[in-house]
This record gives C-alpha cells, structure tokens and sequence, in this order.
C-alpha cells in the first residue's frame, strides 16, 4: 500500500501571477469576462476584503466607494434545515426567481456542510450521512487519501425545470432532506436580487449584520518600487517575475496583517527577524498608506463593483491594491485569494495573484 503524506498548508495552494493591461471599466456594464474581472466573480464566499492606497486618495475613494449610500454589503445569519430551503415561497422566490448565496457552518473536510450559489446546492458529506441519503454523488478529496475519513459531494441545480416537486429527482431530494439531512443548521445568506414581498425569510426569524468598512489610516511604513522593473517585461524573464511578484505580494500581505516589520521606526532585532523590504533600501520610498477593510460574507459582485468605483474614483496615474479573502475550506484554512495592484504611474496595467486552494 503506498503512503501518502497527508496535506499541509505549505502545499495547500497555488498561485498564479499575471501581468496584463485592462480597459477604462463602463460603470453603467461592469466587464464581466477577462482578467482581472473572472478572478474576482471566479471566487466563492468571501469574508474578507482589503483596499490599500495612498493614505492622501483616501477621500476620493470615501465618497465613491464608501460613503454613498447602499455599499456596505448586507448578510443575515438565519438557522434553517435543508428541507426549509427546498420548500414553499423561500424556494420559489429567492431560488427559483431570485438569486441568493447560502452557507452553512462546519469545515468542508470534517462536516456535513452545505452550500448555495447561483442555483447549486452542493452537499459536502460524510460517508455515513452520504449512504443514509440514498443520494448519488462522488468521492471529495485527494484521489488515494479518502481512505481514513472518506467523504462525497453531492450537488444539485435548483433552477433547473427538473427540480419541482414531484419529479423524481427531486422528490429524492425532499425524502433525503426529511429523513437524513434534518439537522437544524445554521447560515449564512446573502441576497443578490430584490427581496421579494412579503419576504419568506422573516418566518425564520434572521439575524441582520452588516460589513461596516474600518478604516486604518496614518500607517507610516517603507514602500518599495511597485512597478515591475522594465527589464522583466521586455526580456519576459519568468525567474526575475517570479521574485518580483513574491516580494510585493508578500508585503501587501503584512500591510494586511498591520505587521509592524513594514513601519519606517521598526527597530526590530535582526536575529529575531530577518525580514526586509525588497528593493533597495536606499531608493525605498517612505510613505503614509491606508486600508480600508471589510469583513463578513460578502459576494463576488459586489467586490467587482467596488473595484470599478475604486478605479473610477482614483487618478490613472495613482496606485492601489484590491484583496479578497474566501472562506477556509478546511481545518488547515486553505482558502482562496485574490489579489489585485494597479502600480503607480501605469494607467490600465495591473498585476493578479490568483490562489488557488487545494481541493
């Protein structure tokens, strides 16, 4: 029997870099095809998004993207059972017609975990779960390593003129929703569409939350060249890309966790950290930044529209960097993440760090 080794967060993704140029975004049809735009609609559930920029372009952005009223992303926790999605008014108007995001609570790789999205129900369960169902789905994981914990993903598309009450699909599903899967469980939910009147949520009593923005302003941190050296372009050294991109992902990210390695009087012992600013320290800018935060659960679409506010609202000229965080999937917290930089003084180019998880 071979021995696999079993999956660590160091091996969990991969990431892919892309340089390219974009057009002029129409805010009245935002693109939805190409990169950058299919990497962010490409994600999942998110649950963290991270807007830095000059702290000087802060006000340009409050009163596009921030201040105008109906942008702050609106989410609800509600406790529902399976077959409470699958039945009446919930199921005909916010699945049928309209268009919701569902997720429930556990870990894709230990739980049964459910989850909604553009009409698919997908089901993540364990073996016993999956066989009490009677429901045909395949194995989940690393083909080799189902062995101690196998599990199934079962999925369904809801829209589909096949899923109505009485087809036997469908009705399949009811029965696996009655008599195996009627665990009360809680979610997640997210709107897309208008809310229909009178609304089928309210029956369950929902929780409402809303990702109000923080705003972190006055960071006094060392900022190296962030646009690519001319020389990786015109010889199209994939090495010299390859160090580039880690180096500026890397300190975009410890902004993102207010890391004080980055802070111009860090005086931070050498042995302790050997962590430095990539570039030179000597033509190293020092500059006061800010970010600007969200959190919750939060869709796809509405990350594309900002992106478009944040380019709309800023000059061409100055740069800016758009993350989005997904959701762990599993215990080892293998999410995906998107990563968006418009360097300075390049008007419609831009850099993409795609992370894929490992499923």
């Amino acid at each position: 029997m071979f021995n696999f080794p079993t999956p660590s967060v160091y091996q969990a993704s991969k990431c892919f870099v892309t340089y390219g140029i974009m057009g002029h975004p129409d805010p009245k049809q935002i693109p939805n095809k190409g990169k950058p735009w299919n990497a962010l609609l490409g994600q999942d559930f998110i649950h963290k998004v991270d807007l830095i920029l000059p702290e000087e372009m802060l006000d340009l952005v409050k009163d596009r993207a921030i201040d105008e009223p109906g942008r702050v992303p609106i989410y609800y926790r509600v406790i529902m059972t399976l077959g409470q999605v699958l039945e009446g008014d919930f199921f005909t108007e916010y699945i049928k017609i309209g268009n919701i995001m569902m997720l429930s609570e556990g870990r894709m790789d230990s739980d049964n975990v459910y989850s909604l999205k553009d009409g698919v129900l997908t089901m993540y369960l364990e073996k016993e779960t999956y066989e009490r169902a009677g429901l045909v789905g395949k194995p989940h994981g690393v083909k080799g390593k189902r062995g101690l914990k196998p599990r199934w993903i079962v999925q369904f598309d809801l829209r589909s003129p096949s899923m109505l009450h009485g087809k036997k699909g469908f009705d399949r599903l009811a029965y696996a929703c009655k008599n195996a899967l009627n665990t009360p469980t809680t979610w997640l939910f997210c709107n897309l569409s208008n809310t229909p009147s009178p609304d089928p949520l309210l029956q369950h009593h929902p929780t409402k939350y809303m990702s109000d923005p923080g705003v972190f302003e006055g960071l006094h941190l060392s900022v190296p060249p962030l646009k690519p050296p001319p020389t990786i372009l015109e010889t199209q050294d994939r090495l010299e890309l390859n160090e580039y991109a880690t180096d500026i992902y890397e300190w975009l990210s410890l902004i993102r966790l207010d890391s004080a390695r980055l802070r111009v009087d860090d005086q931070i012992d050498p042995y302790l950290s050997s962590y430095a600013v990539p570039g030179d320290p000597e033509d190293n800018e020092k500059g006061r930044l800010c970010r600007i935060s969200w959190q919750g659960f939060i869709s796809p679409t509405w990350t594309q529209r900002t992106l478009v506010d944040v380019i709309l609202a800023l000059p061409s000229k100055s740069w800016f960097s758009l993350s989005v965080t997904s959701f762990a999937r599993g215990i080892v917290g293998d999410s995906t993440d998107c990563t968006i930089l418009r360097p300075p003084n390049s008007p419609g180019e831009y850099i993409l760090w795609d992370i894929k998880s490992h499923n």
